[in-house]
């Protein structure tokens, strides 16, 4: 039933021992030039899915409801600490390691394909939406740890949690995740997403706290209800 988000998880490790790796022989100034240029490519990929949906006032609704949740949850503080943590004791000081547990864990959950992916792959024993995310997702861990070290490794213990759960969650949540709801849900993912572009761009005075709108993801499904 797994067999998706463990080929998934696998991508992400390989493609990270391969970016660290690479690392060793890439310069300071080149690794900087890498990193910017990934970051205009996560904001197009952002921008395209945040134009999938079909009703802005409910993106807009599901955003600001849910970073108010996110807020109240402290997501984004948890995840800095246990990015701490990890990097405490599985890092080398290197202060990239939490922005590349952090940035690599919601690049990989955030998004239409992990949800949808993880339920056909626990429904009907489909994996072939996994299986070409883990292609996506292992050339992207690469290029993430070949410029923010070894921290994205550990997402890949997130990714297996977040989709192995929704994977064996799946016989419930099938007649919720209606077409118009993932839509909606891509649409919320890629303001998400536009967000961690800005983010790693270093663009503003203070960095957009993504890990606080992760709730604005799941509330199409009640909002739409709703409507």
């Amino acid at each position: 039933m797994l067999t998706g988000t463990i080929v998934n998880t696998g991508a992400i490790l390989i493609g990270t021992f391969v970016g660290l790796l690479v690392k060793q022989g890439i310069k300071e100034n080149y690794s900087k030039a890498i990193i910017k240029a990934i970051s205009l490519a996560i904001l197009v990929i952002g921008i395209s899915g945040a134009l999938k949906t079909n009703n802005f006032l409910l993106v807009i609704l599901s955003i600001a409801l849910g970073t108010l949740l996110g807020t109240a949850l402290k997501i984004e503080a948890r995840l800095d600490q246990l990015g701490e943590r990890l990097n405490r004791r599985f890092g080398r000081g290197d202060s990239p390691f939490v922005e590349g547990f952090v940035t690599a864990s919601l690049i990989f959950c955030v998004g239409a394909m992990a949800v949808v992916g993880a339920i056909e792959s626990g429904l009907h024993g489909n994996h072939e939406t996994l299986f070409a995310k883990s292609l996506l997702d292992g050339i992207t861990s690469l290029i993430l740890s070949s410029t923010l070290g070894i921290g994205v490794l550990f997402s890949a213990v997130v990714v297996f949690l977040y989709q192995g759960g929704i994977t064996l969650l799946a016989s419930s949540l099938e007649p919720v995740l209606t077409e118009a709801v993932v839509s909606e849900m891509s649409a919320v993912g890629g303001l998400l997403i536009l967000g961690l572009g800005l983010n790693i761009l270093e663009i503003g005075k203070e960095r957009i706290p993504v890990g606080n709108m992760l709730p604005a993801m799941f509330l199409p499904i009640i909002l739409l209800a709703i409507f």
